[in-house]
């Protein structure tokens, strides 16, 4: 089976064409035939037209508006292999790291799958795959890679059909930690996931982004995260640590308050997690 048969690259993108441009080039260069997808999250720049010179080798979905990480799900949708490796419109994967985490196929309860992430042109390691590799939570032989409880969704390969059968990223969540409901979920179904330093996503961030705003959706999703799947006490002493952090920060502040506005949502849905879950989740944080 070829890779194209395994495997399609879903580029998830808004408003970044330069950005996308040289992404699209080194993916063309590296990925050995596999599909490629980009979901457009309603881009209002040059993005339609960078991506029609790019036609018909890669696939263009164009979103009528932003929907942020839930536009990966439109991605993984689309994809008709069984694996989908998912990165931004700021990073690639390395030449032989698509195939290499597709190996995983042979692990099959593995759901994703997440690169090791080098940094811009001097390619520093990202400071979480370290956190990653030194991971907690225990080792078994069936497993392909270092076991981890969330990961990289601009550097991770999913398994499709665990994916699907999740949900994928909830729309609500927008961006910022958005991985984090989708991981407990998958684990709480019996679903792996591993991080896999043979794999190799190089990311070069783009200059165009508000950091106020991330802090602010981080800890929006970081309370709503909390209360719709952890125990109440765990629950208590996440937005003990958010609000501490609103006392100096004004973003997290907007952000802890515009949490309140999903109460309805969160008691309507909040589903607590197997304890064997929640005893993985309390490990990773220590």
């Amino acid at each position: 089976m070829t890779l194209a048969d395994r495997v399609t690259v879903s580029i998830l993108t808004y408003n970044r064409a330069p950005e996308l441009e040289r992404t699209l080039e080194q993916a063309l260069g590296t990925a050995a035939g596999a599909r490629i997808l980009v979901i457009d999250n309603g881009s209002t720049d040059g993005t339609p037209d960078l991506l029609r010179r790019f036609a018909p080798r890669i696939r263009h979905i164009r979103l009528r508006e932003n929907t942020g990480a839930a536009g990966r799900n439109i991605g993984v949708l689309f994809a008709t292999t069984p694996y989908v490796a998912l990165c931004d419109d700021d990073c690639w994967w390395a030449r032989g790291s698509l195939a290499a985490a597709a190996d995983a196929d042979e692990h099959p309860h593995v759901a994703i799958v997440t690169a090791r992430v080098l940094v811009g042109p001097e390619e520093r390691e990202d400071p979480t795959c370290s956190l990653m590799a030194e991971s907690p939570l225990p080792t078994t032989a069936d497993l392909p890679g270092h076991p981890i409880l969330g990961f990289l969704a601009g550097a991770s390969m999913v398994r499709r059909r665990a994916f699907l059968s999740a949900g994928g990223f909830e729309p609500r969540f927008f961006l910022g930690g958005e991985e984090r409901l989708l991981a407990v979920d998958l684990a709480s179904d019996g679903w792996s996931m591993v991080y896999l330093p043979e794999a190799t996503v190089h990311h070069h961030p783009s200059p165009a982004r508000d950091a106020a705003e991330r802090r602010a959706l981080l800890a929006r999703n970081a309370l709503w995260f909390s209360w719709l799947r952890r125990p109440l006490r765990s629950a208590l002493k996440s937005t003990a640590r958010v609000l501490g952090r609103a006392a100096a920060d004004p973003a997290v502040l907007r952000g802890a308050l515009s949490a309140v506005g999903g109460l309805g949502w969160i008691a309507r849905n909040r589903h607590v997690v197997p304890d064997e879950i929640e005893r993985a989740l309390r490990m990773v944080a220590d």
